[in-house]
């Protein structure tokens, strides 16, 4: 079995800690954050170590407040996104704030990345399922033909991942009967209004989901060599961008949704029945506290996470 790696994208959390940064709300019983329980979900379906990627001006904040305590769980490393990490002649363009989008932040890991590795975000609790699905696709599963990239994503049903205080945006996917993924499209505004599912593309042109429909999450299990295509489309994605662009994103699904369409990809569809929920709208955080006390109370999670060696 290949050792297997997971990887949080975490350059986003903002540049202070302290109230206000949604993916540093405590929502475990002893002051868990969302993190904590992915880490640890990830720990026990097998994860041999993880790859924080987060920005330099986070790291000594952000050592003590994870990374200290998540290094006595798995071995930690790290990897820095920065606005300005770009190839050249390429420069940041001028005003420009908003990251380069989760395409960018894998590059970050590039010369960290031995293993068959996974990618979640910081912000989403995912469930044990997904992660042990993964890890067991990664760690067993033989490469497919050297024209093609070898991919697996865990499925979520759609009705899942909603939330009750807004609309938010899903990888709505198209799998074959194989579970292999067809196509991977962005959607927005995804909700229920009076009893109906709603959602619009790209335009904002209203669209049709079915609530029981796979979408993504953006998390991926990925081979290490998938990261020269990401580095060859991050000079192709620069060139088609304006010099004033503030808001393109290089990002995971349409990145592999291009590849699908171009038959260079395989993409399993790892399916999982367990309820995302994460804290996209600061209303969510009290729904989010109260499934991990469900959860506890089921057995699933010890109250204090990681007991002593918090």
């Amino acid at each position: 079995m290949a050792n297997t790696t997971l990887m949080i994208m975490a350059a986003g959390i903002g540049s202070r800690f302290g109230g206000g940064i949604k993916q540093l709300a405590p929502v475990g019983p002893c002051g868990e954050i969302i993190m904590d329980y992915s880490v640890y979900d990830a720990a026990e379906a097998g994860f041999d170590d993880v790859i924080f990627i987060i920005r330099h001006d986070l790291e000594q904040d952000f050592k003590e407040i994870i990374g200290n305590r998540i290094e006595k769980i798995l071995p930690v490393r790290y990897a820095y996104q920065e606005l300005s990490d770009l190839p050249e002649p390429f420069q940041v363009p001028g005003g420009r704030k908003k990251p380069w989008g989760t395409g960018h932040a894998l590059l970050a890991a590039k010369e960290l990345a031995e293993n068959p590795f996974a990618v979640i975000n910081a912000d989403d609790y995912y469930g044990k399922e997904a992660f042990v699905k993964l890890h067991d696709y990664l760690s067993q599963h033989k490469e497919g033909p050297k024209d093609r990239y070898d991919l697996c994503m865990a499925g979520f049903v759609l009705k899942n991942t909603l939330s009750e205080n807004g609309g938010v945006t899903r990888g709505v996917c198209e799998v074959d009967e194989n579970r292999n993924l067809r196509k991977v499209t962005e959607t927005y505004e995804i909700r229920y209004k009076d009893g109906v599912l709603h959602a619009l593309d790209e335009n904002g042109h209203p669209v049709c989901v079915q609530e029981n429909q796979q979408v993504s999450m953006n998390m991926w299990g990925m081979q290490p060599d998938f990261l020269k295509e990401l580095e060859r489309g991050f000079l192709e994605f620069l060139k088609g961008i304006g010099k004033d662009d503030m808001r393109s994103e290089y990002l995971l699904p349409r990145i592999i949704d291009r590849l699908l369409q171009e038959r260079r990809a395989e993409v399993k569809v790892l399916e999982t029945n367990d309820k995302w929920f994460g804290v996209t709208y600061q209303e969510d955080k009290q729904s989010v506290v109260d499934a991990i006390r469900a959860l506890v109370d089921q057995g699933v999670y010890r109250a204090d996470l990681f007991g002593k060696s918090r």
